[in-house]
């Protein structure tokens, strides 16, 4: 049995978080060939039945693909899904590169001043309310606790809620546990995360008021920021291969 995980009810889940926290963390690199069926159901200890339904989750993932005679081999990181919420924990669990977290930094900086423009144009006034309340519980985070984090993905998560925009609301949950890992970096410092509560007040009153520009412009100021935080963060940062 591999060391270091303890297995689940669902055995074939087991290997494919295995095998894909491997794929991911650049054990198995992109291009090659993983051992046989054989051998990796010896060293893992389980059924080739639970190492095929393994094979299918990852294949699904894009992560590999089956070669006719030849065998099983990882594909190119540009063929894996990486909005996959597994992908993405393995992903992090793998302690992951500078430019992995500069990336999905990258990403936000595409949709997230635009939910806030729909946000403004679009919320409800019970979403309004939520939004309070978020930003209120920011104010009231301990720091140096997890609440810091949490309090942070839920301001941004209802502010893609109050798009009411289901592509938008749904890329968010998709990528909420790679933003909890963007979050715990670049808020690691208190002063910074202090020091960055006006600009997510002001990203709340603009969405409130309805202002779109207003609210698409404080929210770019408010990346704009965090990307300070989070390359000063990078700089002292050492991660491995994801």
């Amino acid at each position: 049995m591999a060391a270091g995980r303890n297995r689940p009810q669902s055995i074939h889940g087991w290997v494919a978080e295995e095998l894909g926290t491997r794929i991911v963390s650049g054990v198995y690199t992109p291009g090659e060939y993983i051992p046989n069926e054989a051998a990796i159901g010896a060293e893992l200890d389980v059924s080739r039945t639970a190492l095929r339904e393994a094979f299918k989750i990852l294949t699904a993932k894009g992560l590999i693909e089956a070669r006719p005679k030849l065998g099983t081999r990882v594909r190119p990181r540009q063929y894996w899904n990486m909005f996959d919420t597994e992908i993405l924990s393995w992903c992090f669990e793998s302690k992951p590169t500078p430019k992995f977290f500069v990336s999905l930094f990258e990403v936000r900086e595409i949709f997230e001043p635009a939910s806030a423009e729909l946000a403004a144009k679009n919320s409800t006034a019970e979403q309004i309310k939520l939004l309070a309340k978020a930003y209120k519980d920011m104010e009231k985070a301990k720091l140096g606790t997890d609440e810091v984090f949490s309090s942070d993905l839920n301001f941004h998560l209802c502010v893609l809620n109050a798009t009411n925009n289901e592509f938008m609301i749904s890329l968010g949950m998709t990528i909420q546990t790679a933003l909890m890992g963007l979050f715990r970096l670049s808020s690691s410092i208190g002063d910074e995360y202090t020091e960055a509560l006006p600009a997510h007040k002001a990203v709340y009153e603009a969405i409130a008021a309805g202002d779109a520009q207003g609210a698409k412009q404080a929210m770019s100021r408010l990346l704009s920021r965090s990307k300070e935080n989070l390359d000063y963060a990078l700089s002292n940062f050492t991660g491995s291969g994801a």
